[in-house]
């Protein structure tokens, strides 16, 4: 059974296929068109589908649109509402309309497609099953979380799959109440883009203090039965809204770190009901809620979920991976965990050899190029990791990363000059599974998606001090062996060199652009920055060797 599973209704929109019940490709679509997010989320945005992501899905499986069993696209127009939060009232219709005849876009995007295998499927439902049917099986079914800022007319979803993928839902809230739309309000307010830099925010709450949550724990709260009140705040009666392209001050910090500490004790009260409700002793979590990394290790750390998963693709575009897996379920297929976040466009050798000779660089291909990029980076050079398939979710886990030395303090200034971004804003480490533990704790090891942050051991603070965040902790990604046998060698060859088992791995990109995800996006990359080294699959690229100094 073949399902192709599609997002493209807000933000971020995506693509994915599964084919007898597993996951085969997953891509989203700004990696394609280089448009951040893929498109606006406004409703003259909604006819626009992720055409190229579609087509290259189907291409990468050999699949022909009229092979497909079914098409799953995540909105449900008969749950729709016109007047909301977070829509726009006056044209809000039009993006229904264009939801409603999404059937007839797609049968014209994909020829062959019959119109009448299109099927709508609610948006938290999407996400609940791109967590719990994507995650690695669990005893007795695991309880979900789908939160986000709002679907056709709620803004989470609190429910249970059973162990053979029955999904029963036990609560959902509906509008205006929405803790993604309250995080999205207070990222507008102090001057970051909403629906987009959320993360931005959860940064700069580590460097304040929680002075106003008292202030807030009216108008964010969880009010019992799975159901919250999250709406009608005053920000400027708290904070005066910040102008973009202005430093926060301490006050603006302070604001954010009180409405994280709301959203965590309120996510911890909903997950208490959960597992009281449910018995359940695994959770699986998606929507832009779970990307919180700080809330994530939080509920780690104080619910009581034995285990807890989340999607790597958390975000909406998660929800073409989640649609296709719930629609292969209810059609009677037994639907595998997803295999890892690699689902995107990979290149061969032969390929990434030609590509080069195209562009007329000058490239060699190292004998060893684990040992080659080790000396580069224990030499300070900053490098370009483009290796396998492309990742799914926003997170560059080894794939499509910038890499540096963390023992270098200056390195975090360093990258975030080159990608142009806030300096407040951390970079994150990489480290063997097997050594993890000897560095960080406070939150699940194995890490291997990069969503939940960790304390660094204080006899390391000063080490690794460039993946140090201030308040002493770390956005970890654990590498294993057996799942990215290069990465975890060159971590390896790094560490013998300079008894440091941990490098810095930040996205490749630069401010306002998608992460590289082709042989062209890096070689664009990496000459339009001051990166020292690229090394695209087997072969190296480098800048100049007085670049390496």
């Amino acid at each position: 059974m073949r399902v192709l599973g599609v997002n493209a209704v807000f933000h971020d929109p995506a693509a994915a296929l599964v084919v007898d019940g597993r996951t085969v490709a997953a891509a989203e679509e700004e990696r394609f068109s280089r448009r951040k997010h893929g498109k606006e989320a406004v409703p003259f945005s909604a006819w626009e589908l992720p055409v190229e992501s579609m087509r290259w899905c189907l291409s990468e499986a050999g699949v022909s649109p009229s092979d497909l069993d079914a098409v799953t696209y995540s909105y449900d127009p008969a749950l729709a509402v016109e007047r909301g939060p977070g829509l726009d009232p006056a044209w809000e219709w039009l993006r229904k309309t264009y939801v409603e005849r999404a059937p007839f876009f797609l049968a014209t995007a994909l020829p062959g497609l019959d119109p009448e295998r299109v099927l709508h499927m609610p948006h938290h439902v999407a996400h609940a099953a791109s967590a719990a049917l994507a995650a690695p099986r669990a005893a007795g079914g695991r309880a979900v979380l789908a939160a986000d800022g709002r679907g056709e007319n709620t803004s989470h979803l609190a429910g249970s799959y059973s162990e053979d993928g029955k999904l029963e839902v036990l609560a959902r809230q509906g509008l205006p109440e929405s803790l993604g739309l309250v995080y999205e309000e207070l990222t507008e307010h102090l001057g970051f883009r909403r629906s987009s830099d959320e993360y931005k925010v959860m940064a700069l709450a580590s460097y304040g203090e929680p002075t106003m949550a008292d202030r807030l724990s009216d108008r964010i709260a969880h009010l019992g039965d799975g159901l919250i009140v999250a709406s009608q705040v005053d920000w400027e009666a708290l904070a005066p809204a910040r102008e973009p392209g202005t430093e926060p001050t301490r006050l603006h910090a302070d604001l954010a770190a009180s409405v994280q500490q709301r959203l965590e004790e309120v996510l911890l009260d909903l997950l208490g009901w959960l597992h009281e409700r449910t018995g359940q002793h695994s959770l699986a979590m998606a929507g832009g809620i779970a990307l919180n990394c700080v809330a994530n290790s939080r509920i780690v750390r104080e619910s009581p979920f034995d285990d807890v998963w989340v999607q790597p693709a958390a975000g909406d575009a998660g929800t073409a991976l989640g649609g296709a897996l719930q629609t292969a379920a209810d059609l009677g297929e037994k639907v595998e965990p997803m295999p890892g976040a690699d689902l995107g466009r990979g290149w061969s050798d032969e390929e990434l050899a030609e590509i080069l000779s195209e562009a007329e660089v000058e490239y060699e291909r190292p004998v060893d190029l684990a040992a080659e990029i080790a000396r580069a980076l224990q030499e300070n050079a900053l490098v370009a990791w483009f290796q396998g398939r492309s990742e799914f979710g926003p997170r560059a886990l080894g794939h499509r990363s910038l890499l540096a030395d963390p023992s270098d303090a200056d390195n975090l200034e360093r990258l975030n000059r080159v990608k142009g971004r806030e300096q407040f804003r951390p970079v994150a480490p990489m480290v063997p599974a097997a050594r993890a533990a000897d560095i960080f704790s406070g939150g699940p090891l194995p890490s291997p998606h990069m969503l939940f942050v960790h304390d660094v051991a204080p006899q390391w603070r000063d080490r690794i001090p460039a993946v140090v965040h201030v308040d002493g902790t770390a956005r970890v990604q654990t590498v294993d062996p057996g799942d990215d046998p290069l990465t975890a060698r060159l971590l390896s060859e790094f560490e013998a060199l300079t008894g440091v088992p941990v490098l810095v791995n930040t996205s490749l990109n630069t401010a306002g652009r998608p992460m590289v995800d082709s042989p062209r996006d890096a070689l664009e990359c990496f000459g339009s920055a001051p990166v020292d080294i690229l090394a695209l699959g087997p072969y190296l690229v480098r800048r100049s060797e007085k670049g390496r100094t």
